[in-house]
């Protein structure tokens, strides 16, 4: 999701293909105020205009209905819009504005994304729930009954968008909260009450290392468990971060995961009393640069080398088992060894390199592999 004003289109267009080119699939833009939805069809026009077709999502709150209907260019616009049934009113208002929101959808053939949020839950379904709990002779945790209201929340607008006639197949449902525990819970109840696409997405999962690992194990475990069709991280970025980490991380779960593959991988050693020398490490990290580095021309050369794997060890243990198992690798020698280095490729001894340009040699030989295997014939 972009960060930028929305109504800013040079800084929004921008942003949009930056994280477009990282390879977001979907990009979804904040629409909360009639500058914003104006925005929107020029935003459009200037990515088109640079080759950028990444669908755009409105995000609406509050007013969505409302500027969905007093601008239409913008409804028209959006690949697919996203609605908070906690922020569109409360009681008759509430019903009004959401069947306004989902009748223009319905129109224009536009999926919704149905998303509730625990920050901003529809306090009216959250406090019946609780009622309820109160009047139990053994009342259960609040933490429950707040899945049960999210859950609840997510399914009776279904069931609401539903009868007013958008498509089971327009409709896409997330529940999202900020500890993995819950959210956990609540997708795998969801899984089991709707039929439609699941997005995933812990929020605000922070800043740093606790951001990337608190995202990466919850939705590890939903994806694993076969639950998620679309996912997003929430990161927050250092001043002027790089708002691209989040797809990144999200490409690398879904390739640890074997799901996808979007670039080459890199198994490397650890080091450990056997690796006196640094070279290994340096080696791995140069390697590494290189691949991403060759990525964008591979990518359109080279279709299927985004499934390479290079592995770059540090002694005689692990290496030539972890070397052969990867398409290539290459086991340097560790502490006593003799100073040479067998490369594998497909699982097969190739050659030996040693000396100063033992780095140079190798990329030539991941290069020449690429070529050979992936490379018009």
């Amino acid at each position: 999701m972009t960060d930028t004003d929305t109504a800013d289109i040079e800084k929004t267009v921008a942003q949009v293909k930056l994280l477009a080119d990282a390879g977001s699939e979907i990009v979804r833009i904040t629409v909360n105020n009639a500058d914003a939805a104006r925005a929107v069809k020029e935003i459009r026009l200037r990515l088109d205009a640079v080759g950028c077709r990444v669908p755009l999502v409105g995000d609406f709150h509050f007013i969505g209905h409302r500027l969905l209907r007093e601008i239409p260019a913008c409804a028209q616009t959006l690949d697919k819009f996203r609605i908070n049934p906690g922020n569109v009113g409360r009681g008759k208002r509430r019903d009004e504005n959401f069947e306004t929101f989902i009748a223009i959808a319905r129109d224009l053939g536009k999926p919704v994304r149905i998303g509730v949020n625990a920050g901003s839950l529809d306090p009216e379904v959250l406090g019946a729930l609780m009622d309820e709990n109160a009047k139990l002779a053994e009342p259960r945790d609040a933490e429950e009954v707040e899945n049960d209201a999210l859950i609840a929340s997510a399914v009776q607008s279904t069931d609401a968008a539903l009868a007013l006639g958008l498509p089971a197949d327009k409709i896409i449902v997330s529940c999202k909260v900020s500890r993995l525990g819950q959210m956990v819970a609540v997708y795998r109840a969801l899984a089991e009450r709707l039929e439609q696409p699941l997005h995933l997405g812990l929020t605000e999962a922070g800043m740093g290392q606790k951001g990337v690992v608190a995202t990466t194990a919850a939705l590890s475990v939903l994806l694993e468990d076969g639950i998620g069709d679309t996912i997003r991280s929430s990161l927050t970025p250092e001043p002027g971060g790089d708002r691209a980490a989040e797809v990144r991380l999200c490409q690398e779960i879904l390739q640890a995961l074997e799901l996808r593959s979007y670039r080459p991988s890199v198994t490397a050693c650890p080091g450990c009393g056997r690796t006196t020398s640094t070279f290994f490490r340096e080696l791995a990290q140069d390697i590494s640069r290189h691949l991403e580095n060759k990525l964008p021309e591979w990518r359109g050369r080279y279709p299927g080398s985004e499934t390479l794997t290079v592995a770059v060890m540090g002694c005689v243990v692990n290496g030539p088992g972890e070397s052969r198992a990867a398409d290539v690798g290459i086991s340097l020698p560790g502490s006593g060894e003799e100073p040479r280095a067998p490369v594998y490729v497909d699982g097969e001894r190739h050659s030996f390199l040693q000396g100063a340009g033992i780095a140079d040699a190798f990329f030539q030989l991941v290069d020449q592999y690429v070529d050979k295997r992936w490379g018009e014939s």
